[in-house]
């Protein structure tokens, strides 16, 4: 039985790069001794080696003792972390914005097991395509960006292509990180959000209507005379449109966001509506945090919650 339990012990140490590799080990250890009556119960007859432990684990999962997952639950944040590149950010403005396609990349970590989610995310804008600055996401490159390879490389639960998109923005101004190689594309760190709980990456629409917080110290404008498009939530309170996107309906245009309510399925209390601008509209970060919500298109929207918008349109 101490072989057994010690083997939960490094069962995410493969692969692990040097930095990471003692604190797993700590927390393997405490998996181990939280986890050892549930080994004892769902997996005395499993044979150690080859993976036979940790798939008995994941298949019994459900059966384990809140004490086993707690532990478990920490072992994999240790062992799935994200980047630091954000932490030489430098404030950039990005002009002109408006209809311009973008795609980013997330690098997910956080508990699978609690559904705290996290993911830092890498933007396009402003790179890649010198001979059409609208286009900052050539569908050629983004095919070649491969998840499943750079979930291997960057040692992280899981990545996710979310594009393409178009701002709906006529420019934004925060901190910019480390620019980095998708397979050829390249993006810079643009922040880190914190994933809906029981959102489910690359199920279109999963995250619909979900509000959650990025956190992020950044503004965006929308100019006098430019429509702006907005959710109302069933509080009355509106969600300006930053980014529609392409994922869920690949023909939808901008000029599409005029009645975009016609291809909406808004939830009881929800609205949406356009505006034109009779001034400029700024929306700003509140203590380094901005709240967004996704359409079932997964347009994108900030919220206009205590004083982050200039004004509420």
């Amino acid at each position: 039985m101490r072989k057994l339990i010690f083997v939960l012990a490094a069962l995410l140490l493969t692969q692990a790069g040097p930095a990471k590799a003692q604190e797993i080990l700590i927390d393997g250890l405490k998996a181990a001794v939280s986890c050892a009556g549930d080994i004892r119960k769902h997996c005395s007859g499993v044979e150690p080696g080859d993976g036979r432990i940790r798939a008995c684990i994941k298949e019994k999962f459900a059966e384990l003792s809140p004490e086993c997952k707690d532990a478990l639950g920490e072992l994999i944040a240790a062992r799935f972390m994200l980047p630091d590149d954000g932490k030489d950010a430098t404030v950039k403005r990005f002009d002109n914005l408006r209809k311009m396609r973008y795609c980013e990349v997330f690098l997910i970590a956080g508990d699978p097991a609690t559904g705290d989610l996290k993911a830092a995310f890498y933007n396009t804008t402003d790179l890649n395509n010198k001979a059409d600055a609208c286009d900052t996401c050539p569908a050629a490159l983004w095919a070649k960006v491969d998840a499943e390879k750079l979930k291997k490389q960057y040692e992280v639960l899981g990545v996710f292509k979310n594009g393409p998109r178009h701002w709906a923005m006529d420019w934004i101004e925060l901190p910019v990180g480390k620019q980095s190689d998708f397979d050829g594309l390249q993006a810079r760190w643009m922040g880190q959000v914190q994933l809906p709980k029981g959102v489910k990456l690359g199920k279109k629409g999963s995250t619909a209507y979900k509000p959650t917080t990025v956190a992020r110290k950044s503004q965006m404008g929308f100019k006098k005379g430019e429509p702006v498009f907005i959710l109302e939530d069933p509080d009355g309170m509106p969600w300006v449109m930053q980014a529609y996107s392409n994922i869920v309906d690949p023909r939808l245009t901008y000029t599409d966001l005029q009645a975009l309510e016609k291809k909406l399925k808004l939830p009881p209390g929800w609205k949406y509506r356009v505006k034109v601008l009779d001034k400029d509209l700024t929306i700003r970060a509140v203590n380094g945090h901005a709240r967004i919500v996704q359409d079932d298109l997964e347009n994108t929207y900030d919220a206009c919650f205590e004083d982050a918008c200039s004004s509420k349109p």
